[in-house]
């Protein structure tokens, strides 16, 4: 059979589908044709030899925000995408109602690698964000604009994959947990799960798990004291763990101020992996901590967890919470992606948001990208 692209002698790791072997991926019409030992690649337009590389399925980053230019936060999605082996950017309430149309336009339709997007419940999403002015925008309930965040949403559903909110002593200030309530109107309405910014309190953490439905996202949940999930012993405190019993989902959400070796430590330690691992990133932490999702990934792979695990939580599980099952695997008839890597030995230096540094052994390095079954290489050239 003639194929696109045909990624010949790679260990395909696709945790979706319980898939850790050495294996052939075909691609045809922006598709997963075909998985296997000994795929015939004659006549085929592409073929790569990724023998000694890794195949994964398109990593997903969760939590990103890529409105660049339209927000002062923003990066470049297609930099970022190349640096980190992300085939789908999801960006997390860079926009709200009053600007999206806007991202759509200049940024999400003409962006190579794929954006979905949450809508934040914020007019303007997230407006003030740079070195020299910070206004939580959740802080002014003249801008919660429900009506408008549904409408918008309603209209743009093939991008918009839920509601974002941010709440926190910076984010939402005298206003506390309102915006949250306010978001979760919005996300009930629309059917769609919703995404919960945590930073200083108040509210608390518990406060806010106790308000989010199964499906919710709790991102930065291995966020630093003040508002940690682990009491000052180092236990899982109980709340996190009733809340991961109804179904909240957990998502890291490294970013500038909100990911802790010492809290990954002691959550790792307890048995709780967090369901999706993402980066935050903006334009405050691209040169650090943060750099990209490749980097944040390293670091769980040097802090211990299996490197099936690490996958999951960019892909499968990612797909999940976003609710497209065409992502986050490499089963025939999925989305043509996959990210191929390797894992390199040796010591590395990484730094959380809190500026401690920690010696790993492990690091991903990118080797290349399928984008829609068309290889798409770090470098830029095809």
């Amino acid at each position: 059979m003639t194929y696109d692209l045909v990624l010949k002698g790679g260990r395909v790791i696709d945790p979706a589908q319980g898939l850790d072997q050495i294996a052939d991926v075909a691609f045809s019409g922006g598709r997963v044709a075909a998985v296997g030992a000994g795929i015939s690649a004659a006549d085929s337009a592409d073929v790569r030899d990724v023998s000694g590389l890794i195949v994964a399925p398109g990593f997903i980053d969760l939590h990103t925000h890529v409105y660049w230019g339209g927000t002062s936060l923003g990066v470049d999605a297609t930099d970022f995408a190349r640096q980190s082996g992300v085939t789908t950017v999801v960006d997390a309430g860079s926009a709200g109602p009053g600007n999206f149309r806007g991202f759509l336009k200049h940024v999400i339709e003409r962006s190579e690698p794929r954006i979905l997007a949450y809508l934040h419940v914020s007019f303007a999403g997230i407006y003030a964000f740079s070195k020299t002015i910070m206004v939580g925008e959740s802080s002014d309930m003249r801008l919660m604009s429900p009506a408008d965040a549904v409408a918008v949403a309603n209209a743009h559903r093939d991008v918009i994959v839920g509601i974002k909110v941010r709440v926190g002593r910076n984010a939402s200030g005298a206003s506390g947990a309102a915006p949250l309530d306010i978001a979760l109107q919005v996300a009930e309405e629309l059917g769609l799960p919703l995404m919960a910014h945590i930073d200083e309190p108040p509210p608390s953490y518990e406060d806010v798990l106790a308000r989010l439905r199964p499906g919710d996202v709790l991102t930065h949940c291995f966020r630093p004291f003040p508002n940690t999930p682990v009491t000052g012993q180092g236990a899982i405190k109980p709340a996190v763990i009733e809340a991961r019993q109804r179904g909240v989902l957990f998502d890291v959400g490294h970013g500038m101020g909100s990911f802790s070796f010492k809290v990954a430590r002691a959550m790792l330690a307890g048995g709780f992996m967090p369901d999706t691992i993402s980066s935050d990133v903006h334009i405050l932490n691209l040169e650090g901590p943060v750099f990209d999702q490749a980097t944040t990934l390293s670091k769980f792979l040097s802090l211990g967890t299996p490197l099936t695990d690490v996958i999951r939580a960019t892909t499968a599980n990612a797909a999940a919470a976003i609710r497209r099952p065409e992502l986050g695997t490499l089963r025939p008839g999925s989305a043509g992606d996959a990210t191929v890597f390797t894992v390199n030995e040796g010591n590395f230096t990484y730094v959380d948001s809190t500026g401690e540094r920690m010696t790993g052994t492990k690091q991903i390095a990118i080797a290349g990208m399928t984008l829609n079954g068309q290889w798409w290489h770090p470098s830029g050239s095809r």
